[in-house]
């Protein structure tokens, strides 16, 4: 199924079956987005991102941060990240998100892409620390990417483009039977922002 270039609305679900993503489309306007992309740019504590894959530290190219209310600890890709306290700028745009859903974040994970050879292999969020079907907001600033889904048995896809200011948000089963990328494209130079509104359960400091 291919959704590039299909409006939607929110309460639509672009899956067929076993989970619920609605896409809000770009919920920022230009400039909004452009003020946030920069913020985001210049005052995240970006660092490389790094796991463990048989054995082996992988360093990547894509630069990652974890914020939250508390220094949550989240471990993925057997290695472990602590929050860090929430700045001005990703509490504004966690309580535009959680007015827009109706959900309520505790966390936040960020990628920056530097260009579209910068991508993530397929996968799911389904750590332990999460909340269990519990909803993920992904927020995108910067160049716009492809995002697919595929599901972990019948191999369906769903994919669409993820716009300059626009929120996707994946809940219920989603991540139990599907999984999701961002594929690699050498046609774009430009940077991505992306957040990713969480919440951690049973967290023990």
């Amino acid at each position: 199924m291919d959704l590039f270039n299909l409006e939607t609305e929110p309460t639509t679900n672009l899956l067929p079956k076993d989970g619920t993503v609605n896409y809000y489309g770009k919920l920022f306007d230009r400039a909004s987005s452009d003020h946030y992309c920069d913020v985001l740019l210049n005052t995240i504590e970006w660092k490389n991102d790094e796991a463990v894959i048989f054995g082996k530290l992988i360093i990547t190219k894509r630069k990652v941060a974890w914020y939250g209310d508390v220094g949550f600890e989240y471990t993925y890709s057997n290695t472990t990240k602590k929050a860090l306290p929430w700045t001005a700028a990703l509490l504004e745009l966690k309580a535009i998100i959680e007015e827009k859903t109706g959900e309520t974040f505790n966390s936040c994970l960020l990628n920056l892409y530097h260009s579209g050879e910068e991508g993530m292999a397929w996968h799911s969020d389904g750590e332990k620390d999460l909340k269990k079907n519990g909803a993920i907001a992904s927020v995108s600033f910067g160049a716009e990417r492809k995002f697919a889904f595929k599901h972990k048995e019948s191999k369906e896809t769903v994919s669409l483009v993820l716009e300059h200011g626009s929120v996707l948000v994946m809940k219920d089963t989603t991540q139990t039977h599907w999984l999701h990328r961002l594929p690699p494209t050498k046609t774009i130079f430009k940077p991505r922002v992306n957040l990713t509104f969480r919440t951690i359960v049973g967290y023990q400091p």
